[in-house]
């Protein structure tokens, strides 16, 4: 058989593949359709997205791949499909920081899929003022990143917050130095000071004479440069395409595994998804031995600790509150023995969220 007729019979095999591929996403949308009506005749469950089985549905995906696309690639397309069958069910608003171009519209994207509407705020308390108010169904701030740690106001803001925490998106961070034109002679960069943070070694190395100054985010740095000759921003490539600006240099960032990790916030609780997390504020009496007494039930009870932050209280001076993640869902039994525990031990503990975590 010649080349060109292996050719046809290869294409025609994938005409029919596309064929029942189609025809099988509609029967999934159509079921997916046929969900919302159960739902909303029997006005139980409103809550159309339900990030748990959302997660189970795409690491069974992740199992079952046997290639030749990886499994982050089949994921992505999966979490695509289950986005626009869930806008069929009930068109999904999803509040981030903006302007449009950031990391957190990215992630937002990444978790949600393309199929929903994004609203890019002015600040942190936005989104979670607008998602409290009812403005958009969930939101996505950024918690803390791999090479700079945490982000101090993004936990200050839960103190206050009646939302929880019902999910968590991974992102791997590539920054990029985009200026206007290519000949652009550099004697400013502009960016979010993380981003500046995480960009040092570059910056010193390759422009150690250019004034570096923080904004409010990569985007903003991004748009402001689209109107300067003299200045680079550091932003991604979302930002470089939005901003129709050129990347100078791509992959500025110090650390090559550079993540940050973002909390999707919502006004329902999660249920457990069989690999979750749960998020918990706890206030402690200023007392000697009271961390060691906050830390013990935890230990006794076999939980695995995988963060811990104090900040401080603004409640009184010199008092803190601490952020701790644990793996687990707080309706596991352990975890459910943990939380009693450290009542009885400390002056409060808030449930922050039990949620799924990260899918790739």
């Amino acid at each position: 058989m010649s080349a060109e007729k292996k050719l046809d019979k290869l294409r025609s095999r994938i005409d029919a593949l596309d064929e029942q591929i189609q025809t099988l996403i509609n029967a999934r949308a159509r079921c997916a359709a046929e969900v919302a009506e159960v739902k909303t005749g029997q006005g139980e469950d409103t809550h159309f997205y339900r990030p748990e089985r959302e997660a189970a549905i795409l690491r069974r995906v992740s199992v079952r791949n046997t290639g030749p696309l990886p499994d982050e690639e089949m994921v992505r397309l999966f979490r695509e499909i289950i986005s626009a069958c869930l806008a069929l069910e009930k068109p999904l608003t999803i509040a981030y920081l903006g302007p449009e171009g950031t990391f957190t519209q990215a992630a937002a994207l990444k978790q949600f899929g393309h199929s929903v509407q994004t609203l890019a705020l002015d600040s942190l308390d936005d989104v979670f003022r607008e998602v409290a108010a009812g403005t958009a169904d969930y939101g996505v701030v950024p918690v803390e990143n791999s090479t700079e740690g945490v982000i101090s106001h993004t936990l200050d803001l839960f103190q206050q917050s009646q939302l929880n925490i019902c999910g968590e998106v991974e992102l791997r961070i590539h920054h990029h130095l985009l200026v206007k034109n290519s000949d652009v002679k550099v004697t400013r960069v502009l960016a979010h000071q993380q981003a500046l943070a995480q960009c040092r070694g570059w910056l010193e190395a390759n422009l150690a004479n250019a004034v570096h100054v923080a904004v409010g985010s990569n985007a903003e740095a991004a748009r402001l440069v689209s109107h300067d000759d003299t200045a680079a921003a550091i932003a991604s490539d979302m930002a470089a395409e939005l901003y129709k600006l050129v990347i100078r240099n791509p992959n500025i960032e110090d650390q090559p595994d550079n993540t940050t990790r973002f909390l999707v916030i919502g006004p329902q609780a999660a249920l457990p998804s069989g690999d979750d997390k749960t998020s918990l504020l706890i206030s402690v009496n200023n007392k000697p031995g009271a961390l060691y007494a906050m830390l013990q039930p935890i230990a006794q009870h076999g939980i695995s600790m995988t963060r811990i932050e104090s900040r401080p209280s603004r409640q009184a001076m010199w008092e803190y509150v601490f952020y701790i993640d644990v793996n687990g869902h707080r309706d596991d039994a352990d975890v459910a023995a943990a939380l009693a525990a450290l009542e009885q031990e400390t002056f409060a503990v808030k449930v922050l969220g039990s949620y799924p975590k990260a899918v790739i």
